[in-house]
């Protein structure tokens, strides 16, 4: 019972630390997770009918806006698509710059402050079942989408290969729809096990009208 309450604490006061810290320490935390999201994205697996990798960054996209907040997700994932096109290779590949799969980008700042806006805000948003709802909402919608539209434009307008909407769809979501449904799972639990179940900020402050507190 004391190491359940010592643990329920230390999320409250991490989380609680988070939503209150000063700016710079914001804009680190948001830089370490796109440099974890970078470092996350080169676990790949290259498929030979699609230019869009198999890779282990979706997992940290949607734990960055429950981690940082819908803000500061949003911005974590900024960080990692524009210092990304720039020029910092830390997307799959150690690559940089626009490529087919820049459309996903957009698809992760969506996601993350999708994620963020709803686990600061609604307590009861952090059960496992409501946040693995909304990981697939956030990995299959809101990521998927913005990707195939980009990559649509990339093979007819780049590359000049026409592409139907269902090759299109083919090459982007079909082989990565198994694999995600399982990341958004694993992205559930964690975010289940490191989220406090009390609000650590005013906008989460009352569910169902009742007031909770620590």
């Amino acid at each position: 019972m004391q190491i359940a309450s010592t643990v329920n604490q230390t999320r409250y006061e991490v989380f609680r630390w988070r939503y209150q810290a000063s700016l710079p320490w914001k804009i680190t935390m948001a830089l370490a997770m796109a440099g974890l999201i970078g470092l996350m994205a080169q676990v790949r697996l290259l498929l030979p009918f699609t230019p869009v990798p198999v890779t282990g960054q979706t997992l940290g996209v949607l734990l960055a806006g429950v981690l940082l907040g819908r803000r500061w997700g949003g911005i974590s994932l900024a960080f990692y698509a524009i210092l990304g096109i720039v020029g910092v290779p830390w997307f799959n590949g150690w690559s940089s710059g626009l490529s087919a799969t820049a459309g996903y980008l957009v698809g992760f700042i969506l996601a993350a402050l999708f994620l963020g806006y709803f686990t600061d805000k609604y307590i009861q948003a952090r059960r496992f079942s409501s946040m693995f709802g909304m990981m697939l909402f956030a990995s299959l919608i809101l990521i998927y989408i913005p990707g195939l539209v980009w990559l649509g434009l990339w093979l007819n307008l780049v590359k000049g290969t026409p592409a139907s909407i269902a090759s299109i769809i083919g090459m982007g979501a079909v082989p990565f729809i198994a694999g995600d449904i399982l990341k958004a799972a694993m992205a559930a639990a964690i975010a289940r096990a490191a989220t406090p179940k009390v609000a650590y900020n005013e906008a989460d402050a009352t569910v169902d009208g009742i007031s909770h507190s620590l």
